[in-house]
């Protein structure tokens, strides 16, 4: 395991995490990032920079910016780096909420091209489409996703009609793969595969030297990252304090 980029990845996403805050409040506790962007958003968390282990009073200073909030007290932080601070979370009743897997590809080659009519998109007609993929509910975070600095929107038409959405964020020259989602109508058609190989290009483009994706474990979202070339470099724990 290479712990040094994975330094650098936690760095780099929690540096990205900050940005929505725009709509709320940012702090910082040591290694810790903090964020409100609204009532009721995922993205009402926390994140460990993987520079070092935070202390008690940095757990308990976030866990009192969450209570200020009236939002849960969730931490996400990359597995390499949770061992010296685990004892500390169970002790204050913090369980594990689930599991994604680190995907990490170098830019430093060529990409091939995969025939796809992808486009970029606006904020407002982005989150609408991806919210369709993602289901129900989803509506609010997507307009926060699409709206926050620094982020660029894509969208794979079919025969000129609108199917799947994806999104693309560099942050210390590494570049962040989110937003993927695909209307249920037009799944199956390679589309995710071909935003992965737009969004390859795009980011070597931007001058990105990493790109980052977080997948549920044993889902297509794995095979399609895997098959585009990512390798496995880790896992993010997602956690959050019970009572």
């Amino acid at each position: 395991m290479n712990t040094e980029l994975l330094k650098r990845l936690a760095h780099a996403e929690t540096t990205a995490h900050a940005r929505y805050g725009k709509t709320g409040e940012t702090a910082r506790f040591g290694p810790l990032t903090a964020v409100h962007a609204g009532p009721d958003l995922p993205v009402d968390t926390g994140w460990h920079n993987g520079t070092r282990p935070f202390t008690p009073t940095e757990l308990e200073e976030f866990e009192a910016f969450s209570l200020r909030h009236a939002q849960p007290t969730t931490l996400h932080l990359l597995s390499a780096f949770a061992s010296p601070v685990l004892p500390m979370l169970r002790e204050r009743s913090y369980a594990l909420d689930y599991v994604l897997h680190v995907y990490i590809h170098d830019l430093s080659g060529n990409f091939a091209w995969q025939p796809a009519d992808i486009r970029e998109e606006q904020a407002d007609a982005w989150a609408t489409l991806a919210a369709q993929g993602f289901g129900l509910g989803t509506e609010k975070i997507m307009m926060v996703v699409g709206h926050a600095p620094g982020t660029q929107l894509f969208v794979a038409d079919v025969n000129g009609t609108p199917a799947a959405t994806a999104a693309l964020s560099v942050t210390e020259g590494i570049a962040a793969f989110h937003g993927t989602a695909t209307l249920p109508k037009f799944r199956g058609r390679g589309l995710q595969t071909a935003l992965l190989a737009h969004r390859l290009q795009g980011a070597a483009a931007a001058g990105a030297s990493l790109a980052s994706v977080f997948v549920t474990p044993g889902t297509g979202s794995e095979r399609n990252v895997e098959r585009a070339g990512f390798r496995l470099v880790g896992a993010r724990l997602t956690l959050t304090r019970r009572g």
